[in-house]
């Protein structure tokens, strides 16, 4: 291949380029990346009905469910949590007796009624925590009697905000992850 015919791919590479920049940034650029790939919003209209109804932050639902499940309804952990918010079919059942409404296992692969339960209990858990998001998702992920345990034992009270001091390095990186995602979330889709 000629100089000529390099200049002339460089040149048509460059031009290719540029149209690609163009093209990207009409379509909304890194906030459509975002929203699309990194952070995205499904079943929208479920959590902001759920969470209003339950008084609980839409965004931070949103970051539960992605790291719970990134959004796959049907997605099933190894230690047996069923759908978007990742309940215990037990935990389930017991919501369900709580609302005073019939139960199978297989409603938690329905995303309206899985977002619901999951909402409502992590509202529970707001509410059993004084309304501190960091016991709250602590207990989401770890149980509430753990959370309970370290709060006996290492004289926590509900003004507690320090994620390094939570026991479980899991359980430490969820809460740690969840949060930060809930700002992400509240930055791209608070309108």
């Amino acid at each position: 291949m000629g100089v000529r015919n390099l200049r002339r791919v460089f040149w048509w590479g460059l031009r290719a380029l540029v149209v690609a920049v163009i093209v990207f940034v009409i379509v909304g650029g890194w906030g459509w990346v975002e929203r699309s790939y990194i952070y995205p919003y499904d079943y929208r209209s479920y959590i902001e009905t759920s969470a209003v109804h339950y008084r609980i932050d839409p965004y931070l639902v949103a970051a539960v469910i992605k790291h719970e499940s990134k959004f796959q309804p049907r997605a099933r952990s190894d230690g047996g949590a069923l759908g978007l918010m990742q309940l215990m079919p037990q935990t389930a059942a017991w919501i369900a007796r709580q609302l005073d409404e019939p139960f199978t296992e297989d409603y938690l692969y329905d995303p309206a009624l899985n977002i619901r339960y999951g909402v409502w209990y992590l509202a529970e858990l707001e509410s059993e925590f004084g309304g501190n998001d960091i016991l709250a998702l602590a207990a989401y992920n770890a149980g509430r009697g753990n959370v309970r345990d370290w709060m006996e034992r290492y004289h926590w009270n509900g003004q507690f905000d320090e994620i390094e001091a939570i026991p479980y390095p899991e359980t430490r990186l969820y809460v740690r992850r969840v949060l930060e995602d809930r700002e992400q979330y509240k930055r791209l889709y608070d309108e």
